[in-house]
């Protein structure tokens, strides 16, 4: 009688120790995946508070491409959203067509003798000797994953 209640005992606490273990494998998977979400939740919502408009006019007759004679592309960006973006040019991308242009030829510059790109802020976006041909293009400005195209034409 005595082995019977000991077997019980063993199995007892094998079985205890097995379930500490999965207990303890949940509550660790259960917490990494917590904290993922709240990393993703924060991007997402940096995401979401990031917009901005290409207020740019070809429709009025204004002047696009090769405003300066130098044959640059300029865009006027509207920072719309609630998050303050960043004012360096390698933050900002450019794509022409669909051919991305490098971050040494796109100019950033404020407008309104402003030091930083908050809510309400204008950017002039000038691109570098882009050499485009009379046409239809397509100018499309990435910043912070928000992304805004902009249809022009070239007599």
């Amino acid at each position: 009688m005595a082995s019977v209640s000991i077997s019980h005992l063993i199995l007892f606490i094998a079985s205890m120790v097995v379930a500490a273990s999965v207990a303890g494998v949940f509550t660790s998977t259960v917490e990494d995946l917590a904290g993922a979400i709240d990393d993703q939740g924060l991007h997402v919502s940096e995401d979401v508070r990031t917009d901005v408009e290409i207020i740019s006019d070809n429709g009025t007759g204004a002047c696009v491409y090769d405003c300066d004679g130098a044959g640059n592309l300029t865009l006027l960006v509207k920072n719309v959203g609630s998050n303050r973006l960043p004012d360096d040019p390698d933050q900002v991308d450019v794509l022409l067509d669909g051919r991305y242009q490098p971050p040494e030829d796109v100019h950033l510059e404020l407008l309104g003798g402003v030091d930083t790109w908050d809510s309400t802020d204008v950017a002039r976006l000038n691109v570098t000797e882009p050499g485009l041909p009379s046409g239809d293009y397509r100018a499309t400005v990435i910043v912070n994953g928000d992304e805004e195209v902009f249809e022009f034409r070239i007599p």
